[in-house]
């Protein structure tokens, strides 16, 4: 085994490593509710924060009901189960019951139906005309055998409004070290890396009865549909190890920052570049990776699909939800909001991110600068490393009144984002 595929190895076990370390160990404790002052998070000028539920577990994805329950996915199982029912009565929310013998990240209403992740399959449960759970204990198998190892596990899952479900399954691998020189291509794209593409009105399938949606893409978590533009928007994790693996092309710093999370905007067949190539936002152009002969310079095909927009390195974006509702300022209709999740790899630079952003859109693109719309969920600036953080942000959900609601997967906190003219 050479050198290159030996760290290889290592920076895998160490990549997944951390992300267990995230895993719910178990803590119990009533559902808290905080005032605005108290959750400890900075907003703009004119909203309100309010925490108004906590200590549920790893809190992944959520969705909220016209009614103001909340679905909460967890990771993991709190009391042995993997979705929590709240009720938001307005400045804190009851838990009214809990269903679901799996974990998960993935979950959206669609149809009459809770469709709901596992890192293996999705399912479905039938809603009542109050939306509401029928038959917690009978999910239908709406995909199973979906591919799930080593890493980049979450299946995040989208619709569109032509009855299609898409389902994110990660790249089980940085960069691809499965790849032969004497093949062509990355062998496991034929399986991960990918959106694929299911209906909804089927169920046991299996990931063989999908379609490859789009590919090149490392590991998508924060995924929508834009209903302004109608078309799927992705965010994706970028690779890491660009100077551990190359360190006489890249410096240090440079692997801190590189390279870019990147926002996609996807149509069937389209190739994001993975592994073959990154986006550099600080040289704005696609690079050649270089374990397929770049060295920091040499630029990519441009057969690859351009980013609609780039964000710093190693953030981790985890959540992306575009807004819809009317509470919140004109600038904010249909524009994306984006939850960080925070960064593990950005040494020598500061660790980063744990904070959710704004993008601006026009006529269904991204349209000028992102900024910082939350803020302050790591705790202290010396606490914004995964070992030390307080929370981390990673789904968003929009409530029927217009309210943004953001999930933290390290204590299961749940905050709650209004404003007010």
């Amino acid at each position: 085994m050479n050198k290159k595929a030996l760290l290889l190895i290592t920076v895998s076990v160490a990549i997944v490593s951390a992300l267990a370390s995230f895993k719910f160990t178990g803590q119990d404790g009533p559902i808290k509710n905080k005032s605005a002052a108290d959750a400890g998070i900075k907003i703009p000028e004119g909203f309100s924060a309010t925490i108004i539920a906590d200590n549920l577990g790893p809190a992944r994805h959520m969705v909220v009901t016209p009614n103001n329950d909340i679905y909460v996915h967890l990771e993991g199982f709190k009391n042995g189960k993997g979705i929590v029912v709240l009720h938001d009565n307005g400045d804190k929310a009851d838990v009214k019951t809990s269903f679901g013998n799996f974990g998960g990240t993935g979950i959206r209403i669609n149809n009459g139906y809770l469709y709901a992740s596992s890192d293996k399959a999705v399912y479905r449960f039938k809603l009542n005309d109050k939306q509401e759970v029928t038959d917690p204990e009978h999910p239908e198998t709406v995909v199973s055998g979906l591919i799930s190892r080593r890493a980049h596990k979450p299946k995040a899952i989208a619709f569109d409004n032509e009855g299609n479900l898409y389902v994110n399954i990660g790249a089980y691998s940085n960069i691809c070290s499965e790849f032969d020189p004497r093949k062509k291509g990355c062998p496991i794209l034929d399986s991960a890396g990918a959106i694929w593409k299911f209906k909804t009105d089927k169920i046991n399938q299996k990931q063989s009865d999908g379609i490859r949606f789009a590919s090149g893409l490392r590991n998508v978590v924060g995924l929508d549909w834009n209903q302004q533009d109608n078309q799927l928007f992705v965010m994706q994790h970028g690779r890491d190890a660009l100077h551990d693996l190359f360190p006489k092309y890249y410096t240090t710093q440079q692997s801190a920052l590189l390279p870019a999370e990147c926002m996609y905007a996807l149509k069937q067949g389209d190739d994001a570049g993975w592994p073959y190539m990154y986006y550099d936002d600080v040289k704005h152009k696609k690079i050649l990776g270089p374990e397929y002969g770049g060295d920091g310079e040499k630029e990519a095909d441009a057969k690859y699909l351009d980013p609609v927009a780039a964000y710093p390195g190693h953030l981790a974006p985890d959540g992306l939800l575009f807004y819809t509702g009317s509470q919140f300022p004109e600038k904010y209709k249909n524009g994306a909001f984006i939850a960080f999740h925070g960064s593990w790899n950005r040494a020598p630079e500061p660790q980063a991110g744990y904070f959710v952003v704004f993008q601006p859109f026009k006529n269904g693109k991204p349209d000028g600068k992102w900024e910082v719309f939350a803020d302050g969920f790591a705790g202290t600036a010396e606490e914004t490393s995964p070992g030390k953080a307080e929370h981390r942000p990673c789904g968003l959900a929009q409530g029927a009144d217009g309210s943004l609601y953001v999930s933290d997967d390290l204590k299961g906190t749940i905050y709650k984002i209004t404003y007010k003219k």
